[in-house]
């Protein structure tokens, strides 16, 4: 497996992507303790406000993104350190192994598993058990969305204030939904690197990335099944204006299923958990990007959340594209509607 990364070149890819995102050191920070910890074997980087405060804090739990390929603590440490300060809560940043040395499950049992143990000490880091919300943005959209219907039904725990969920990718069996025709070009997210980097983190690798971006990789029983929740039908009209075509999957092919069909667990795609769970979702926050491939799986997810009765703030960058929130201040340059996008999200926080 290994060779076949190494022989594609796709280590090397991987290993240089990771060195160019691996972020600054920062200084200290006047406002903040922090420090590195584990969390049932899982790193974690906690941010302390260390003004004294009423009472208990909000805590939030941070899953970065990055494709379940990338990314770090170091990565998204300003991103961390602005909802710290902004937001007066306790941050709790996430190390999930990476892919595709560790896949699927591996990036969601760390995320719950640090989770789990914070809930279990948030008086330890002065946090109010009725204030803990899990976020994160991209592939961490993802996790936090798997770890919150994880947690939906435990009565033995602390129940989550909310999720937040920031341009999250929450299904792998429709890459030709109307955003990812609209978008199939524009970066930060290609759409070929989305079904490349669900693959990575499912398999591996990615040697089927074709047939999955044409829909041959699901059963017609399957996806009409899933059609009433995945389906452009369930996407607003102004958003198909910049021209959609109607797009038949192409022939089901069964061996590539069977190296994929995981991608119906809802732990992995969160969009086709059963309405049972989702009606014990907390509420809910939900950013999406007009420029992003993701786009509609943050709009069909916000369509499942309010089918079930579940409180969603919506917040739309109209001028946003994919991965604008983690170049918050990133080597100098930053992006106006990231920033707001950002202060959209402590604002919410705020509310809680």
């Amino acid at each position: 497996q290994g060779r076949i990364l190494e022989k594609t070149g796709l280590c090397s890819q991987i290993t240089f992507g990771r060195y160019v995102r691996q972020g600054r050191k920062l200084g200290l920070d006047p406002k903040l303790f922090i420090q590195d910890l584990q969390f049932n074997r899982v790193p974690v980087r906690v941010y302390q406000p260390k003004a004294t405060s009423d009472g208990p804090r909000r805590g939030i739990l941070f899953f970065h993104g990055g494709g379940w390929v990338f990314g770090s603590l170091d990565t998204y440490e300003k991103v961390c350190r602005y909802l710290s300060r902004e937001s007066d809560s306790v941050v709790v940043s996430v190390q999930y192994r990476l892919a595709p040395e560790h896949k699927y499950p591996a990036a969601y049992e760390d995320c719950l598993n640090a989770t789990l143990h914070f809930l279990q000490h948030l008086e330890h880091y002065g946090v109010d058990p009725a204030r803990v919300t899990v976020c994160g943005d991209s592939a961490g959209g993802n996790l936090a969305a798997a770890v919150s219907q994880t947690l939906a039904g435990r009565s033995d725990l602390p129940r989550l204030r909310a999720q937040i969920l920031i341009y999250p990718g929450l299904q792998a069996l429709d890459f030709n939904l109307p955003s990812y025709q609209q978008n199939r070009g524009v970066p930060l997210l290609f759409r070929e690197r989305a079904a490349f980097f669900a693959l990575l983190y499912l398999n591996g690798d990615a040697l089927h990335m074709q047939e999955v971006l044409e829909g041959s990789h699901i059963p017609p029983d399957m996806r009409l099944k899933y059609r009433k929740w995945v389906s452009p039908d369930n996407i607003p009209e102004e958003f198909k204006v910049r021209g959609v075509k109607p797009l038949g999957p192409t022939d089901f092919i069964a061996e590539v299923y069977e190296t994929v069909k995981r991608f119906c667990e809802p732990n992995l795609c969160p969009l086709l958990a059963e309405d049972s769970v989702v009606h014990q979702l907390p509420e809910s926050f939900i950013l999406t990007c007009e420029y992003d491939v993701l786009r509609d799986d943050g709009l069909l997810y916000k369509k499942r959340l309010e089918d079930n009765g579940v409180r969603v703030t919506w917040f739309h960058l109209e001028d946003g594209f994919h991965g604008i929130i983690s170049l918050y201040d990133y080597c100098g340059f930053s992006f106006p509607s990231g920033k707001r996008g950002l202060d959209s999200v402590v604002n919410f926080l705020k509310s809680l």
